[in-house]
């Protein structure tokens, strides 16, 4: 009897997430569905309401993928439960959609009506694919005066290879056609198959740190169920735990005692040590455990680089353990211990992207209250020396001499970007200054044109996206992929404060770009030094080679005021006095850098 029970619970759930390109309405759609739902009364409700970080509010993005259990009544007075993931958009936080892919049956893919199928939509489109999702078109935004619904129906036809006669159409902001939604999703994505009498397996898709509980596993159930009291193991390090809380996201956690194959729910069960839990491990029960593992997420590969110092040097214990737990929540960032002259002891840390970086040190300062330093980001390069031997470098610290170098490598993406036809000339030349070479140019229809370029992907880290958005007045879409390693001319360039370098602000550059990157460091470190007794001067070095440098004047103390009159000889004495005074002063003398000199140094606008 318990046996059919379950069975039926399972024909009644259903997985699915909402995946689209960035800003064309998933978390707004997200909202009708839980609003729909009576998840939450009215009183209580706000926009975003699964973005639960201030800085996705902020930026109006999402980060985080977030799960949300919404209970429905269909038609016919049947109750089902449907676990609805929302993932984000950007390009950088492509890892969250493939974890939340990899917890569903059902996919719904949004396009938006005013702006059509744009680069992620594909890129997301061919991630569902891959695990043989049922996908729903969805054109959302319908209401909007630009919508463009018999043009969006083309592209879904023509670009995405779907059936357009099965888009539906709804409005995220009005609530038109979420109704439809829900009667499609129970239709047309099929039920989980797993069987809750088998032994339990379960793949980790998420985590979060709750200071006072422990770690939080956000976890999809295949086969079996997890109970209260249940002792579990964990796949890839044998470590055993009792089960002490078991339930699903309604927002808020709520505890239901036990959770069966095909739910999405989460367990704590007293974890202390963040470092034990593994997104994309399997969870199976200690007494009765499965035989294989589930397969788990392909591993993460960062491809910018930057270290992360404390402000203040003894902050460094409270940062480590800030990175850990924030590592527990964001399974994409990787990090090393790193030391450095200037700035003493920090974190090397690997990122998606320019973006990711910058999310990392947002929720450092707010969430663990940490202030930190970033060094100039980098990508890893393939240095071949003449020994024969092969380096990956990605920290200027490790880079050899140039006379032990016989080449070097750096990584190029493969990027695609979708604009309108009157902006073709405005990318391309971008796209050119980057060092991109245009491999294919495709035409969509009569307005938009899709172009593929191979470029390096050290030039997309700096400034690229941004510049890109204001020449195509924000209709251009791009995506990329890492696509391999080609030959490149690399420099290592040494940033020198009165003739001594400093480790932190060294880089790592292509051989004709040294000279303009040296004298932007250099001209934004004269604003932020301050002026000493002795002039200091700031140079951009390769090797022995000066390639630029700037002045910080010395402040000047007017010796000769009280000598009015006499001879000039006697002025010439004071003053060749104070010249003296100020060499030896130089010799001796320091130069502490500011921290605000590292953040301007940063900084991407290229004036």
């Amino acid at each position: 009897m318990a046996q059919t029970a379950g069975r039926d619970s399972v024909q009644r759930t259903r997985n699915f997430c909402i995946i689209a390109h960035i800003d064309h309405g998933k978390s707004t759609l997200a909202d009708r569905l839980i609003q729909k739902g009576r998840i939450v009364d009215d009183r209580n409700f706000q926009n975003q309401i699964l973005d639960n970080m201030d800085i996705e509010r902020e930026r109006g993005i999402t980060i985080k993928s977030q799960a949300v259990t919404i209970p429905y009544t269909c038609a016919e007075g049947r109750e089902y439960k449907l676990n609805l993931v929302d993932t984000p958009g950007h390009v950088d936080f492509s890892y969250e959609v493939s974890r939340a892919i990899n917890s569903c049956e059902g996919a719904l893919l949004l396009v938006d009506a005013a702006q059509g199928v744009q680069a992620q939509t594909l890129s997301n489109m061919y991630l569902a694919l891959e695990h043989n999702l049922e996908i729903i078109p969805v054109i959302n935004k319908i209401d909007m005066a630009a919508a463009d619904i018999p043009g969006t129906r083309a592209q879904i036809d023509k670009d995405l290879g779907l059936d357009s006669s099965e888009a539906l159409l709804v409005s995220g902001k009005s609530g038109a056609g979420v109704d439809e939604l829900f009667e499609a999703i129970i239709q047309r994505i099929p039920p989980p198959s797993g069987d809750a009498s088998s032994p339990l397996r379960a793949l980790i898709f998420d985590c979060h740190y709750d200071p006072y509980r422990g770690v939080v596993v956000h976890l999809r159930l295949f086969d079996g169920a997890i109970k209260k009291g249940m002792k579990i193991r964990f796949m890839s390090n044998s470590a055993e735990y009792d089960v002490e809380t078991v339930g699903i996201f309604k927002l808020a956690l709520v505890e239901t005692g036990g959770l069966e194959a095909g739910d999405v729910g989460y367990f704590i069960a007293g974890i202390k040590t963040v470092s034990d839990v593994r997104v994309g491990d399997t969870v199976t029960g200690a007494a009765f455990p499965c035989d294989t593992p589930l397969p788990g997420f392909r591993e993460v590969k960062p491809v910018v680089f930057s270290s992360i110092y404390p402000v203040d040097t003894n902050d460094y214990e409270e940062l480590k353990a800030s990175i850990d737990k924030l590592k527990l929540n964001d399974a994409s960032l990787v990090y090393e211990k790193d030391s450095s002259a200037a700035l003493g002891f920090g974190f090397r840390c690997g990122f998606l992207g320019l973006l990711h970086l910058e999310v990392i040190q947002e929720r450092l300062e707010r969430e663990f209250d940490q202030s930190v330093i970033f060094t100039a980001p980098s990508v890893k390069y393939k240095v071949f020396l003449k020994s024969g031997e092969e380096l990956m470098v990605d920290n200027p610290v490790d880079y050899p001499d140039e006379g032990r170098i016989e080449s070097a490598e750096e990584p190029y993406i493969r990027a695609s970007v979708i604009s309108p036809t009157t902006f073709l000339g405005n990318i391309m030349s971008l796209c050119m200054e980057k060092r991109g070479v245009q491999t294919s140019m495709t035409y969509l229809d009569e307005k938009r044109v899709e172009m593929v370029y191979e470029m390096p992907l050290a030039e997309v880290l700096f400034d690229f996206y941004d510049r890109l958005k204001s020449t195509s007045k924000g209709y251009a879409s791009f995506d990329y992929d890492v696509s391999g390693y080609k030959p490149t001319e690399l420099v290592k360039l040494d940033i020198l404060l009165n003739g001594k370098p400093v480790d932190a602000l060294a880089q790592l550059v292509f051989k004709e770009r040294a000279q303009q990157r040296a004298r932007i460091v250099c001209s934004r470190l004269v604003d932020e030094i301050p002026r000493q007794q002795f002039k200091i001067p700031i140079q951009g070095a390769i090797g022995s080679q000066i390639i630029a440098r700037e002045t910080v004047n010395a402040l000047r103390k007017d010796v000769l005021a009280k000598c009015y009159g006499g001879d000039i000889t006697r002025k010439r004495k004071l003053l060749e006095k104070q010249k003296e005074g100020k060499k030896r002063m130089r010799m001796v003398g320091d130069v502490e850098l500011p921290q605000n000199a590292f953040l301007a140094v940063l900084k991407t606008k290229e004036e």
